[in-house]
């Protein structure tokens, strides 16, 4: 879809296939195009890419770039599928073992997107004949001898084909990226530019931001100017650079000749190209530039450059056969390869044999979780060549999860031999015994949207819960939906309308037929509502649990329910190129809930209501419109309707029982509409009252010369003085707010927009209108500014008034039957104006305050609170994921072994760093028969005290012989005990069991499925001091 979309009717606009002319399906792309733009994806859209090798790494790679949309995607693998290859190739089955890879599998990946022509190199050798090459612009090599590889991208850095070189073993892996010279990346980072307005230039170019406003630049940065009065040359001037002063100013440089600056004027980062020069593999394998994945691990990349060279060669003397596992011999000789090539480079590098050794050990490893995360990196490297979005790996990135070791289980040669089953791959590495362990595990997954698809089909690939104890639960209360297929992947089109968790169990039961009968599907949301699901027996039957949400709120919840159970969890999340990891250990760590986003930004309702300068402002003034005339009305009206004595109780403790009377007669009486007509002339009238009545209310109120009583201009600086709106039919932005507005109003009513509708006829409606001029009200009062009080705050209605309006509605007896039906907000269906309502307002707003509009794509986004995603960090992110869950499993306890990740592959970054402790705090006490005291060393976050139901009095003396006081004991909202009550309420409390005393204050029973209570303590210990002490967990037989 462009964005000059046609508006008028949203139907047409949602476009089946991609045409000739490059337009975006956006219902199938939309959260994609959030992360890369639509330019970005356009020239993805031109591109032919060949993928070399189709094991698990190359079939990863492969998945992640036909889900985000190429030109073509051609495959190359002639050899034939091994059963180990099932260790991690999703998409080849038990029965497809001796056929040609990349045959079998390509019929699988053209499934994963219909935009994406999905073929086979038609060829036996591709170092034969290396002009074939011409027709790519990206060749990947995975699973390729070293000298191929040579060979290979040398032909592409001489010919402009840029190249992308990944590898695993084991739990090692790296890449290598070849862009050619002088490489161009449009944009290096992916975030939105910077823009503010100027508070003012100074005469030797010194700009300041206003209200001191944070600018958000760095040194470097360019930016242009815009309404700047006084130095009118700098306005759509050549981008400027800058050097930043602080936070809030910023120098331009010299601006002499340019006059001396008035007021006014806004900034905007502009970004500039980065042109980058890529070396070719043979001079980069000498001399390397690497990247640094992994900050503890600062002189492992130069070993492993080495190592991964000898294990090359070691495959090159052996006939293609890489070191068996775990076999001393192979080990030795590769580590002789290793010291031979330490020594020969340029700077000799210190080699740590263990670490060699271990890679030759894992050599013929093949595990999913790795190919998850270099499969993701590796496909975010070929978008970024063909789309200039992003900064390119520059030129090798190595990686290691040596951790993810299992130190529980042994390890030989025999042990880790090949077994001839389908987890050969992962024996390689863990051994026999790890792998009976991940058989027999039972986890939890929440949700089965974009990470809970990636994480069952790594689960699936290492056998998770294959065994006889074993068994997996996901959960997942949503049903599939168009946009979700371009990073879902487990689901296909048919599938749209079905249950998520339903879909994503069958298709991995189909990946891996070991876990049929092993996967319980539920579509239940988890909280507090279904706690009779996700009961005590549920909780306590689990051996960890695994998030893949996109909200808070549940995250925190299933967070809390994991720390009361002492269950370990594995959290998750990604927002486009950005992914973070984070493990829970009971007794070990902090928890989720332990620390907090910062809150969403939100807008002065002053600024909303009067003074926008941002289209952010005017967008979200659109999506309260939206709840004003759609949503919050047809809800009132529906209670008044149907709930006896409404307006005496309700308006008593509102506080608006004007504005609820006059919606109740707007939509019950005077504006009650009867036909499509109607809605369309009460549309009209829409347009009128906001786009120019109110903006001329406020002229009248503000002149547009008025100044403050500080004698500065009122309208200047934050404060744009706007023009009223003159309806024009023929402007597409007018006439689709009337449109939306109608059908909006009418879906309110039940009332059917007519089948014959058009544009003439809706303009021919509104031409027999007649609109009345409008007066300024001079009783009408608007605040100026959000530090004023607001002048209409504590006005008293006038009960007269309010009666008469009360007196002409309806009696709900004369409506019985009659409902409206609110509008439930809906971003993602094109066809129900919701999208387009709101786009016309919010741009109707910015033509009135002269601010820059936005297309409807960005407006959804923005009013829509669209995450973006994409593949290729879902993809990485899951990999993660699941290394940490291989040392959950393993049962590790020493925290360095562990990793909380953060990720951006747009820069690209990584982070990666041990969780953090769980708090730890203390009381004091009487050590026993002295007065002597002691500490007590207690986990504010994992400890509880425990108690039987015993009665309140024995409850208290039993935190007495710990050495504290109990002061106030609470559960849920009631409070049961306090200290200060006076003893008469307390005494008829003492001797009740706890179980009694809670449904006695509560007035409510335990529910049956609940077997345990918490209560809130406060004490003081020995020294008579308030102490953060532990909750109390009563366990109900």
């Amino acid at each position: 879809m462009t964005d000059t979309m046609q508006v008028d009717s949203p139907a047409a606009a949602v476009e089946q296939l991609k045409e000739a002319n490059g337009d975006i399906d956006e219902s199938l792309y939309s959260r994609q195009l959030y992360v890369l733009g639509h330019e970005a994806m356009k020239r993805m859209g031109s591109s032919n890419i060949l993928v070399v090798g189709l094991r698990g790494l190359g079939v990863e790679i492969a998945k992640n770039i036909a889900l985000a949309g190429v030109k073509s995607l051609t495959l190359y693998d002639p050899n034939p599928a091994a059963l180990a290859d099932l260790s991690s190739q999703f998409f080849l089955h038990p029965e497809d073992v001796g056929k040609p890879r990349a045959e079998v599998t390509a019929p699988r990946v053209s499934e994963l997107n219909p935009y994406t022509p999905v073929g086979v190199h038609p060829s036996n050798s591709i170092t034969n004949d290396l002009s074939q090459l011409q027709r790519y612009q990206v060749v990947v090599l995975t699973d390729t001898p070293l000298k191929d590889q040579i060979t290979i991208s040398e032909y592409c850095h001489n010919n402009g084909i840029y190249t992308v070189i990944t590898d695993v073993f084991g739990l090692f892996g790296n890449i290598f990226t070849d862009f050619g010279k002088n490489f161009t990346c449009g944009d290096p980072t992916g975030e939105n530019v910077n823009t503010g307005i100027v508070a003012g230039i100074s005469d030797d170019g010194l700009v300041s931001a206003l209200d001191e406003t944070r600018h958000g630049l760095e040194d470097g940065d360019f930016v242009t100017f815009t309404e700047v009065e006084g130095m009118d040359g700098l306005n759509d001037a050549a981008p400027r650079k800058i050097t930043v002063k602080g936070p809030y100013t910023f120098s331009i440089g010299d601006v002499s000749g340019l006059g001396q600056y008035r007021r006014g004027g806004l900034y905007t980062q502009v970004k500039m190209p980065k042109f980058i020069n890529f070396g070719p593999l043979t001079a980069q394998l000498k001399k390397p530039e690497l990247m640094i994945s992994d900050f503890a691990k600062f002189d492992r990349p130069q070993q492993l450059h080495v190592g991964f060279q000898a294990l090359h060669s070691f495959a090159q003397k052996h006939g293609g056969e890489f070191p068996r596992p775990h076999n001393d011999a192979d080990a030795a000789e590769v580590v002789k390869l290793a010291q031979s090539l330490a020594g020969s480079g340029d700077e000799k590098v210190e080699l740590d044999e263990k670490i060699i050794t271990e890679l030759s050990y894992q050599a013929r490893g093949d595990l999913s979780p790795m190919a998850a995360f270099f499969g993701g990196l590796a496909a975010q490297e070929v978008l970024k060549s063909v789309s200039g979005k992003f900064h390119p790996i520059v030129q090798w990135l190595y990686f290691d999860s040596l951790e993810s070791l299992p130190t529980s289980v042994q390890r030989s040669g025999e042990l880790c031999k090949p077994l001839g089953t389908r987890y050969d791959g992962q024996i390689a590495v863990f051994g026999k015994d790890y792998q009976d362990k991940l058989a027999n595990v039972r986890e939890f997954l929440v949700g089965a949207g974009a990470i809970g698809c990636e994480m069952l089909k790594n689960w699936a690939m290492i056998g998770l819960s294959t065994g006889p104890k074993g068994r997996i639960t996901v959960t997942d209360m949503d049903q599939i939906e168009k946009s979700n297929l371009n990073r879902q992947f487990l689901f296909r089109p048919k599938d749209v309308g079905k249950l998520k968790s339903d879909c994503a169990a069958e298709a991995v039961q189909a990946m891996n037929p070991d876990l049929k009968g092993k996967i319980v599907t539920l579509r239940d949301r988890v909280g507090p509502d279904t706690e009779s699901i996700f009961d005590e027996t549920f909780w306590e039957g689990l051996d960890g649990v695994t998030n893949a949400l996109d909200n808070v709120d549940a995250r925190t919840y299933v967070d809390r329910k994991c720390v009361t159970f002492f269950k370990p969890l594995l959290d998750s999340g990604t927002l486009g190129t950005k992914g973070n990891v984070q493990v829970v250990l009971p007794r070990l760590t902090e928890s989720y809930s332990s620390s907090q986003d910062p809150p969403e930004q939100s807008f002065p309702m002053c600024t909303l209501r009067s003074f926008p300068n941002r289209i952010e402002h005017t967008i979200a003034w659109a999506k309260d419109l939206f709840h004003t005339y759609f949503v919050g009305p047809p809800e009132v009206v529906n209670m008044y309707l149907s709930q006896p004595g409404y307006l005496k109780s309700s308006l008593s403790q509102t506080g608006n029982e004007k504005q609820t009377l006059e919606t109740l007669r707007d939509f019950l009486v005077t504006e009650k509409p009867l036909t499509f007509e109607d809605c369309i002339a009460w549309a009209r009238y829409q347009f009128e009252k906001q786009y120019n009545n109110a903006i001329q209310q406020l002229l009248y109120n503000f002149p547009k010369d008025s100044k403050t009583s500080s004698g500065q201009p009122f309208w200047s600086g934050p404060k744009r003085a706007p023009d009223p709106l003159k309806f024009d039919p023929s402007n597409n932005t007018h006439y689709t707010f009337v449109l939306a507005a109608a059908n909006l109003h009418a879906f309110n009513y039940r009332i059917n927009p007519p089948k014959n509708m058009s544009r003439d006829m809706i303009i021919n409606v509104m031409n027999d209108m007649i609109i009345p001029d409008f007066k300024p009200d001079a009783n009408v009062r608007i605040q100026a500014d959000e530090k004023e009080p607001d002048p209409n705050a504590g006005v008293v209605d006038d009960n007269a008034e309010l009666d008469k309006i009360a007196k002409s509605l309806p009696p709900p007896k004369s409506l019985a039957g009659f409902k409206l039906e609110p509008v439930e907000f809906e971003k993602d269906d094109d066809t129900n104006y919701h999208i387009d309502f709101i786009t016309a307002a919010s741009n109707l707003r910015a033509e009135n305050y002269k601010i820059q509009q936005a297309d409807r794509h960005k407006t959804k986004f923005i009013a829509g609170k669209i995450i973006p995603a994409i593949a290729t960090t879902t993809a990485l992110v899951t990999g993660l994921v699941v290394l940490e869950l291989y040392k959950i499993i393993d049962g590790k306890t020493d925290l360095e072994q562990y990793k909380n990740g953060f990720v951006n592959l747009a820069l690209p970054f990584f982070g990666f760093s041990e969780p953090i402790s769980s708090p730890k705090g203390k009381y004091q006490r009487k050590k026993e028969g002295s007065e002597e005291l002691e500490d007590v060393l207690i986990d504010k976050l994992w400890d509880r005290f425990e108690t039987e139901n015993v009665t309140l009095r024995q409850f208290l003396d039993n935190f007495e012989a710990k050495g504290l006081a109990v002061t106030m004991i609470s559960s849920g909202v009631s409070l049961l005990y306090a200290s200060f009550y006076p003893p008469s309420k307390n005494k008829d409390r003492l001797p009740l069991k706890l179980s009694e005393l809670v449904e006695t204050i509560s007035k409510k029973p335990i529910p049956a499925h609940q077997k345990r209570v918490i209560f809130e303590i406060t004490a003081e210990d020995a020294t008579e001091e308030d102490v953060e002490v532990p909750y109390v967990l009563l366990k109900l037989q």
